[in-house]
């Protein structure tokens, strides 16, 4: 039952909300004017505003009453790309995908969007059944040991997804082999013997992941069997110069096997067409439409769908039932069903092209799989598909001036993270800094510290404290009058143009670009504060006062307006910032609409919480330190363990093992423990 307190701010009258063309129901209005319209919005303020905490169950159903689509509105899906369950991923990884489809989505909720995110662990093909090999495990158990790993990892980073599902589920089987099936009935499936490469050592086919060699375009000594790491050209693992089998090292010997391939030049035509719609009306990143163009410039292939191995989503024709599907073909598939282990509301969003747009995020390695094979799987299917509209993709993210190897020791992985004491919106931040926008980008500890230190810590924060601080120590905690005049009210118009600039380059995905705009506005505030000195016209007459509470009024209403918009990039500062504001609610819905307005949220008279520094300095030996523990000591082990294998001249060994107990030395320097090795026992005669 409703409490009759609520009942007065329910108003299903047209006229009270002149701006809608129609009636939408059902409709609150709330005491500052504005309108709730969603129930599932309408049950979540009532909670709050009666001080009841919600049960878990209720939370649950309210998630459910959310996947619905909302008229009037835009219904946005947005998926990431679904990492590989069988590693850890780095932080070229979570920028790549995770981090940056998590602050379109955190963005897309503040400016009233109807949206839906998810992602999940990529669990079937022969990266998983290798990982399991190498760890003495079952791939179930690398999966469930993987997936839990993956979901603390993007919890650490406030990564939100509406939900983080997996594709080793009935779902999966169901939704692939349907799709396969439609394939095969509307004649667009072709089958073919393949040439594959089969281990007599081993008395298996060699699936891709399971095969290295020279790189047959760019000579790189550790190509796969299906991809080349450095020049990024697919390979067919029989091209390979010199291939080994990964298992026990032994040439493996050229065979057939017979195998299903998608007929994508029987559907390029329907491809073509589609895209040329898709890539002029949606935001698609100038590499993911170079990408594709450049696939369909060379003449498309009939693309193997099929894979001798175990781990993997079945194949249901009777001729081909001791294969399963390649996880290209499957791994997308399971955006459809996690959504569909999520809501069985799945087929609203992902069988609805006219109501719902579709945003990918993903690094560009992913792109010909979403934007031509995926999409070709869909087409050919005939079943209405929701396909994308906005294929958003980043060049690499580097590690300082190399590669992420986890096997080197090199570069920060998620896992890691949490231990360097550093604050995950301040990763964050970095990361969203750097963003590999137009051009691959770095990671730079050094580089690292002065953004914190200059743009968080002297710039943001610096600002953002001031202003809290002199409503605290000159007017007893409450806004102060602001009496404007045109020095103010020309910060205001700048402001509010930074605003403007941010929107736009948001509603676009330019998520590195519209940061600056914040820090630029953090800027201008700190600017308008050295120039007019309210800590000195505090102390003067009644016109300095009254100008030094204008300041602090303005500077306060920036630095609520700064919390809204670094809510998709820093969420537990933003929510930090009103915090101590004690803004209201109903800030974070009001300064994002349309094309922005700055609105004064905190007007005179209101009471501010407590106020304290935002940011902490990175120091130069903590930054130096953490440099030489992830610089990837590692190896210099099996420098010496090779030389030695190799019978090399002991001179040259000596050297080896010094530089090795050098950097050892250096690795418990930065770790804070004793660079002295410990005592070692004599051995006896």
């Amino acid at each position: 039952m409703m409490s009759p307190a609520y009942k007065k701010f329910l108003v299903f009258s047209e006229k009270v909300v002149p701006f809608l063309s129609r009636p939408a129901l059902p409709a609150l209005l709330l005491p500052n004017g504005q309108h709730l319209f969603s129930s599932n919005a309408i049950c979540r303020y009532m909670f709050e505003v009666s001080g009841v905490e919600s049960t878990e169950l209720c939370n649950q159903w309210l998630e459910w009453e959310a996947t619905d689509l909302q008229e009037g509105k835009r219904n946005i899906l947005l998926t990431s790309a679904l990492p590989y369950v069988n590693n850890v991923p780095h932080l070229g990884n979570i920028i790549g995908c995770v981090l940056s489809a998590d602050v379109f989505s955190r963005y897309g909720r503040l400016r009233g969007w109807n949206l839906l995110f998810v992602c999940g662990t990529d669990e079937y093909g022969t990266a998983t059944e290798n990982k399991a090999r190498e760890e003495g495990l079952t791939p179930q158990q690398i999966c469930d040991k993987y997936h839990a790993v993956h979901s603390s990892i993007y919890k650490w980073f406030q990564i939100d997804f509406d939900f983080f599902g997996r594709t080793t589920t009935e779902k999966q089987t169901e939704i692939a082999q349907d799709i396969f099936w439609r394939l095969h009935k509307n004649d667009f499936l072709v089958e073919d013997t393949v040439e594959q490469l089969c281990c007599e050592n081993c008395k298996r086919f060699l699936a891709d992941r399971f095969v290295e060699g020279i790189c047959p375009h760019c000579s790189y000594p550790e190509a796969r069997g299906d991809q080349c790491d450095k020049c990024g050209r697919l390979i067919n693992a029989v091209e390979l110069k010199e291939p080994q089998c990964k298992v026990c090292r032994q040439t493996p010997v050229i065979r057939t096997s017979k195998h299903l391939f998608l007929d994508l030049p029987k559907l390029e035509s329907q491809l073509e067409q589609w895209l040329d719609k898709s890539t002029s009306g949606g935001d698609w990143t100038p590499n993911a439409k170079q990408i594709t163009r450049s696939w369909l410039r060379d003449g498309l292939k009939p693309r193997c769908i099929t894979r001798d191995l175990h781990w993997g989503t079945p194949v249901p024709h009777p001729d081909f039932k001791e294969k399963v599907f390649y996880v290209w073909f499957d791994a997308p598939i399971g955006y459809l069903s996690i959504t569909a282990n999520y809501t069985d509301k799945w087929e609203k969003w992902w069988k609805n092209p006219q109501q719902v747009e579709l945003y990918n995020f993903m690094a560009k390695d992913n792109v010909p799989f979403h934007s031509v094979v995926f999409p070709c799987s869909l087409l050919g299917a005939q079943d209405n598909y929701t396909l994308v509209n906005h294929l958003v993709a980043t060049e690499y993210l580097n590690y300082e001036d190399t590669k992420f190897s986890k096997s080197r020791g090199v570069g920060v992985f998620g896992d890691m993270a949490k231990d360097t004491g550093i604050p995950s919106d301040v990763w964050r931040f970095y990361l969203l800094y750097v963003r590999p926008e137009g051009q691959d980008s770095a990671f730079s500890w050094a580089d690292m510290a002065m953004k914190n230190n200059s743009e968080l810590l002297n710039n943001l924060g610096n600002f953002i404290n001031r202003a809290g601080m002199f409503v605290m120590k000159f007017f007893e905690g409450c806004v102060p009058v602001m009496d404007l005049q045109h020095e103010d009210k020309r910060l205001l118009a700048l402001v509010g143009w930074e605003l403007q600039q941010y929107i736009q380059l948001m509603d676009k995905v330019k998520i590195r670009d519209a940061l600056k705009h914040i820090l630029n506005i953090s800027r201008h505030g700190n600017q308008y504060i050295q120039v007019n000195e309210p800590w000195k016209k505090i102390k003067g007459g009644d016109t300095e006062r009254q100008r030094a509470g204008t300041v602090t009024g303005v500077s306060v209403n920036i630095a609520c307006l700064l919390s809204v918009m670094l809510l998709p990039y820093m969420p537990t500062v933003s929510q930090t910032i009103r915090d101590q504001l004690n803004a209201p609610q109903s800030c974070i819905n009001t300064m994002l609409q349309g094309t922005g307005t700055f609105v004064c949220a905190l007007s005179a008279g209101h009471r501010v919480g407590t106020v304290s520094p935002l940011f902490q300095k990175l120091e130069a030996d903590q930054i130096e330190a953490l440099k030489k523990k992830f610089g990837g000591q590692a190896p210099a082990d099996g420098i010496v363990r090779a030389l030695k294998a190799q019978k090399a001249e002991k001179a040259v060994i000596t050297a080896e093992v010094a530089k090795l107990l050098d950097l050892k030395k250096q690795l418990a320097v930065a770790e804070g423990k004793s660079p002295e090795p410990a005592p070692q026992k004599s051995k006896k005669k």
